[in-house]
C-alpha cells in the first residue's frame, strides 16, 4: 500500500453458529467475497484483504483511499445477499481509532 492513509470498509456477517459457520456458509462467503474483490478492481477504489472467521461471524477487510466511494462500489452485492440479513458494514474513515459509520443489513 501506498503511503496515503487508508481508510477501511469492514464487513460483518453474521453466522448460524457460535464458531466457523457452516461448510455452506464459508462457501457463500468465499464466492461472494470473489465478487466483491471484482467490484473493488473495476472501480479502482482500493483492494479485497482478506476474511477472518471466529466467534460466529466473518469479517472482510477492504481498504483503500476512499471508504465512501469503497461502499458505494460494493453496495449492490452486499444489499442482495441474503447471509448478510442482521449483519453490517463499518466504514473507517483514516487509520485505526478515526471516525466510523456503521450501516445495518436488515
Amino acid at each position: 500500500m501506498s503511503g496515503k492513509i487508508e481508510q477501511c470498509v469492514k464487513v460483518h456477517v453474521p453466522l448460524s453458529g457460535p464458531g466457523l459457520g457452516t461448510a455452506e456458509e464459508r462457501t457463500s462467503i468465499h464466492s461472494v467475497s470473489d465478487r466483491l474483490h471484482d467490484a473493488i478492481i473495476l472501480h479502482e477504489v482500493g483492494e479485497f484483504d482478506g476474511d477472518e472467521f471466529g466467534g460466529g461471524e466473518c469479517q472482510l477487510f477492504m481498504y483503500g483511499p476512499d471508504a465512501n466511494a469503497r461502499f458505494e462500489a460494493i453496495f449492490p452485492i452486499l444489499s442482495s445477499w441474503p447471509a448478510l440479513k442482521g449483519g453490517y458494514a463499518v466504514k473507517r474513515f483514516g487509520p485505526p481509532g478515526s471516525r466510523t459509520e456503521k450501516v445495518e443489513f436488515k
